[in-house]
């Protein structure tokens, strides 16, 4: 059900305040120590007056190591942009836990025949969207339950669990902008589908890849395929189909991948502002020089618009912008924007009209050109002149000598220029082009 708005609360001002500033937490330490102090109350019950005896303990760092650990970022119980770059993001209402864990005690329905009753719709949508569940609601800030939302962003909705009472009731915050068929507002599918996990038992993922992570991230629902972690808990809690039909072999559900996995083959590699991002699928690690964590996120969880499995990545730091391949088409980025008038046909940046996809690029800052990889030959591009050089393509081996397998992935770092073909890497000089050494796919990610 949909509610309306009373008077704010404490954490629905501090939050909402924490949406409109951009600068750095730095500039406002008053105010983010605010922000985390209620976001832990919220999310992982740090407590308003611990006795002393637990005092001694610092509840309030080790309730922020919990978080850090739960979100995989560098854990130092120590507040930090990162940490609160993540506590902005609009989430679900309900407290993190475990992976992929149930609620305490494990709830379940007694039955697995499911049903639902709509005690109001959302005004953003003209048609009703169809769901399956036993309750759902559209409701304001303070809505009769002991978890009053907070007004636009921060948290979206929350569930309850299966029990009696208010057991299985999902309520969405009113105030959001609930969309169906754009990256634009809250894709209520998703919202929902993340809310009648709780409903139905599941608590929250760590896997940034899983329907039950606490952080929204569009994904299109026309595609969307429940992935593997959000599988094995509801079957965990209900048990697997005993329906299947034998005769037919289903997909796989798909798995967020494993940085370590010796068989991983990166599909694109670039920098971002002083940051190396590692694309694979629809994830990307972002890997940033002061630390030797990667972190883990959905390309959509920054650009909405970008395809899965991209070709191709690399950056421009003269222009500030990054720009990412599929197929014959590229992107754009600014940050976290697309620059308007993307995406573009691969001839703007003068690739022939016959040349359906590109398989790698990398930029060199000395010569202020670009080269795009297909497969074994590649082109140079001056960026300087907006324009590709003459007498391209040429054979990758005759530029990188042993480089004789198609090229995947490409990037600078640190004096180098790194070829991935496969899971090998190759390590050269661009300036002499001499190989330097042979290297796992995964060097780079910390393994």
């Amino acid at each position: 059900h949909i509610c309306r708005r009373p008077a704010p609360n404490d954490f629905s001002t501090v939050w909402q305040q924490s949406f409109r500033l951009n600068l750095a937490w730095s500039h406002y330490p008053a105010f983010a120590n605010a922000l985390l102090q209620t976001y832990l109350k919220m999310f992982y019950e740090l407590k308003d007056n611990p006795d002393d005896r637990i005092w001694r303990f610092n509840p309030f760092t080790l309730k922020l190591k919990e978080m850090q650990q739960f979100f995989r970022l560098k854990v130092t119980g120590v507040l930090d942009d990162k940490t609160l770059e993540v506590m902005k993001k609009p989430r679900c209402g309900v407290p993190d836990m475990a992976e992929y864990s149930t609620f305490p005690g494990n709830p379940k329905w007694p039955n697995n025949n499911v049903t639902y009753r709509i005690k109001n719709y959302t005004p953003d949508l003209s048609v009703l969207l169809r769901f399956t569940l036993r309750q759902r609601a559209f409701v304001p800030l303070d809505h009769g339950d002991p978890y009053p939302f907070d007004g636009p962003d921060g948290t979206l909705a929350h569930a309850f669990s299966p029990s009696s009472g208010f057991g299985g009731d999902t309520h969405f915050d009113e105030d959001e902008t609930f969309t169906s068929h754009t990256t634009a507002g809250y894709n209520l599918f998703i919202v929902a589908a993340h809310e009648f996990g709780h409903a139905l038992g599941l608590s929250h993922s760590t896997d940034p890849g899983a329907l039950m992570y606490p952080m929204y991230s569009y994904r299109d629902p026309s595609t969307f395929t429940l992935p593997y972690d959000d599988v094995k808990g509801i079957q965990f809690i209900y048990g697997s189909n005993p329906n299947v039909n034998q005769g037919v072999t289903d997909v796989p559900p798909p798995q967020t991948p494993d940085p370590c996995d010796p068989k991983l083959v990166l599909d694109a590699v670039a920098s971002l502002r002083g940051e190396v991002m590692f694309f694979k699928d629809k994830f990307f690690w972002r890997s940033v020089p002061q630390s030797n964590q990667q972190e883990l996120h959905l390309i959509a969880s920054f650009w909405p618009e970008v395809p899965n499995n991209i070709d191709a990545a690399y950056e421009n730091p003269s222009l500030d912008r990054v720009f990412l391949f599929k197929g014959n088409q590229v992107w754009a980025l600014s940050g976290y924007d697309i620059v308007p008038g993307y995406p573009k046909n691969l001839t703007s940046m003068g690739l022939p009209a016959r040349l359906q996809k590109i398989t790698a690029a990398v930029y060199d800052k000395a010569s202020r050109k670009t080269l795009f990889f297909v497969n074994k030959h590649y082109f140079s591009y001056d960026e300087s002149k907006g324009k590709m050089d003459k007498g391209y393509p040429k054979l990758v081996k005759n530029t990188f000598p042993g480089m004789t397998e198609r090229v995947t992935a490409a990037f600078q770092l640190h004096g180098f220029t790194y070829l991935s073909s496969g899971r090998r890497l190759y390590e050269y000089s661009y300036q002499s082009q001499r190989l330097h050494r042979q290297l796992p796919g995964t060097h780079f990610l910390n393994c």
